[in-house]
């Protein structure tokens, strides 16, 4: 069953301007290390690497309905690529309990993630899906 849908489009450019205005601050305030490293091997297009994963937060923090309150943080949220290359969301933190609070008894999250950017935007759609367990 679906436990939430999330959609984000975010601008390069602003996230660039973020980058040139405040460098590591900004980095480490909202971005995983793993995203980070991803970003530094793309350099031509660092910004609108970043923007993706920008964007994948925001759709996550709709999807599960708080936004970045009550103990969401950007941080505990960290775009990684599944053994198959396809993108999806590693938890941490607040953004992990938020999401087990969500899940109903017997229930396993599953996290679907597309990315995809056309200057000057970056797009990200976030679907949680709760997965029966087997027993």
């Amino acid at each position: 069953m679906i436990i939430g849908i999330g959609s984000d489009l975010c601008s390069i450019a602003r996230i660039q301007a973020s980058l040139d205005r405040f460098g590591a601050r900004f980095e480490n305030r909202v971005f995983t290390e793993v995203e980070l490293a991803k970003a530094a091997r793309r350099p031509l297009n660092r910004a609108a690497t970043l923007a993706k994963r920008f964007a994948a937060k925001e759709a996550f923090s709709k999807a599960v309905g708080t936004g970045f309150k009550r103990g969401v943080f950007m941080r505990d949220i960290g775009v990684v690529n599944a053994a198959s290359g396809a993108p999806t969301l590693a938890l941490t933190g607040g953004a992990k309990a938020r999401l087990d609070a969500l899940m109903p008894p017997g229930h396993a999250p599953h996290i679907h993630l597309t990315l995809t950017d056309d200057h000057p935007w970056a797009q990200a759609f976030v679907i949680i899906e709760a997965i029966r367990e087997q027993a």
